[in-house]
C-alpha cells in the first residue's frame, strides 16, 4: 500500500472531478480516503446498465436515503447524462460528490453540464518517489510508476497488456479512430520522440498522415491524460528562442514498452531520457498536489543552449544530467538563462554523491533535489 500525496489540498467539502490514467490507482485512493461514502462503480455491467438507462435513478436514491451526504461515482465519463441529475442534487440537497475517471474527453466534447464550476478539478498521476518506501530509482525508470507496474515481475508483459488493451484500443474507440494501425504508430512516434521538441510535419510523415490529423491525435493523448505538452518559457526574450513545445507521455514505462527498450540502467545510452522524464514527472506532480499549481516550461535559444525545466515566472531554473562529477560545462545554458532573467534558484540534477555548491549553481543528487522539492524548499 502507497500512501499517496494528492490528498485533494483545498477541496474542504466542495464536489470534485477526480481524473487520472487507468491503473493510477484513484480507486484505491478514494476508497482509503472515504470509506464512509456511499459508490457507484459503472465499471460494474449490471451498475452501469441501471443507471444508463434511468440517469434519475441516484436522485430517487438520494432523496429516499437523507443521511448520505458523500457520494463518490467511479468512471463517470461513461454516463455524462448523470450530470444534470448530480448538479441538481448539489444545489438542492447541498450533497457532496466525488466523480473519478480515466478520461474527461466524453464529457468535455459532448457539451454535457459541467456542473457550472460547483465542482473542482483534481489529478492523480502515476506513483511519484515519496510515496514509495525504499524507492528504487532504476526499478523506476525500467517499469514505470503505475502502482500495478512498479513492484511487478513482469512488468513488460503488464505493460504490454496495458498498451493493447487501453492505450490501442479502449483510447482508439472513445476517439472514433476508424485507422487502429496508423494510431499504433504514431503512438511508437510520439515515445520515439518523448520530451523533444514537437515537429508535425515530421510526424506526419512518419505516421502516413496528414498535420491536423498528427495535432488530432495529439489533442487526444492530452484529453485522455495520456500526455501532456511541455511549453516554451517566452517571456521577453532578449535572444531568438525555440517556441515549439515538447510533449511527455505520462509514464516512462510506458514509454519503454512502446520502443521496446532494452534494460535502463546508471551511465548506458538510455539512462539519460529516462532519467529526465522522471524528474519532469516528479516536478509536475508537485506543482498540483502541493496545489501551488505553478507553470512548468522549458527554455532553448535558436543558437541550441537550453535548459530543461523553467519553474514559475523564472523563479527556478532546473538542468537534468545523467553525470555522476558534474563540471562547470553542465552549467552553461543555467548560466545563460541566469544572464537573461533574475532567478532564485539554478539547480543542477545529477547522480553526483553530495551537493555542492558551483558557480551559484547547487549541483544536487537527484534524491536531494526531490527531497527538497516535496518539503517545500525549491519553490
Amino acid at each position: 500500500m502507497y500512501t499517496r500525496k494528492q490528498i485533494f489540498e483545498g477541496s474542504e467539502n466542495e464536489s470534485i472531478f477526480f481524473w487520472g490514467a487507468r491503473q493510477t490507482g484513484k480507486s484505491t485512493l478514494l476508497k482509503t480516503l472515504f470509506p464512509e461514502a456511499f459508490l457507484i462503480d459503472l465499471l460494474l455491467t449490471n451498475e452501469y446498465e441501471r443507471f444508463s438507462k434511468n440517469p434519475g435513478l441516484i436522485r430517487e436514491i438520494l432523496l429516499e436515503n437523507p443521511a448520505i451526504r458523500l457520494v463518490i461515482i467511479d468512471e463517470i465519463q461513461l454516463i455524462p447524462a448523470l450530470l444534470n441529475e448530480i448538479h441538481w442534487l448539489i444545489v438542492n440537497k447541498g450533497i457532496r460528490f466525488i466523480m473519478s475517471g480515466s478520461s474527461p474527453r466524453k464529457i468535455l466534447h459532448s457539451g454535457t453540464n459541467l456542473l457550472g464550476g460547483r465542482a473542482l478539478r483534481y489529478e492523480l498521476y502515476p506513483l511519484i518517489s515519496q510515496e514509495i518506501p525504499e524507492f528504487d530509482l532504476i526499478k523506476a525508470l525500467n517499469n514505470g510508476l503505475l502502482p500495478k507496474h512498479y513492484d511487478a515481475k513482469n512488468s513488460q508483459k503488464m505493460l504490454s497488456a496495458y498498451i493493447g488493451s487501453y492505450l490501442r484500443d479502449e483510447i482508439a474507440s472513445e476517439a472514433k479512430i476508424r485507422n487502429i494501425t496508423t494510431f499504433s504508430r504514431f503512438l511508437e512516434i510520439a515515445a520515439l520522440t518523448n520530451g523533444e521538441m514537437v515537429n508535425y510535419s515530421n510526424i506526419a510523415s512518419e505516421t502516413g498522415v496528414s498535420v491536423p490529423t498528427v495535432k488530432e491525435y495529439f489533442q487526444i493523448l492530452e484529453d485522455t491524460l495520456l500526455g501532456r505538452y511541455l511549453p516554451s518559457f517566452q517571456k521577453n526574450p532578449k535572444r531568438r528562442v525555440i517556441t515549439a513545445p515538447k510533449f511527455y507521455l505520462f509514464d516512462i514505462g510506458i514509454v519503454n514498452s512502446l520502443l521496446n527498450r532494452g534494460k535502463i540502467d546508471f551511465g548506458n545510452e538510455l539512462f539519460g531520457k529516462a532519467f529526465e522524464h522522471f524528474i519532469y514527472q516528479e516536478i509536475y506532480a508537485h506543482s498540483r498536489y502541493s496545489d501551488l499549481n505553478y507553470p512548468v516550461k522549458y527554455w532553448r535559444t535558436a543558437s541550441q543552449i537550453e535548459i530543461d525545466f523553467v519553474l514559475g515566472d523564472h523563479e527556478v531554473a532546473i538542468e537534468v544530467k545523467s553525470t555522476t562529477s558534474a563540471t562547470s560545462r553542465h552549467l552553461k545554458g543555467l548560466k545563460s538563462f541566469a544572464e537573461e532573467y533574475s532567478v532564485k534558484k539554478l539547480i543542477l540534477v545529477t547522480n553526483d554523491p553530495y551537493p555542492r555548491l558551483v558557480e551559484n549553481v547547487s549541483v544536487l543528487p537527484w534524491n536531494v533535489f526531490l527531497q527538497r522539492l516535496w518539503a517545500g524548499e525549491i519553490i
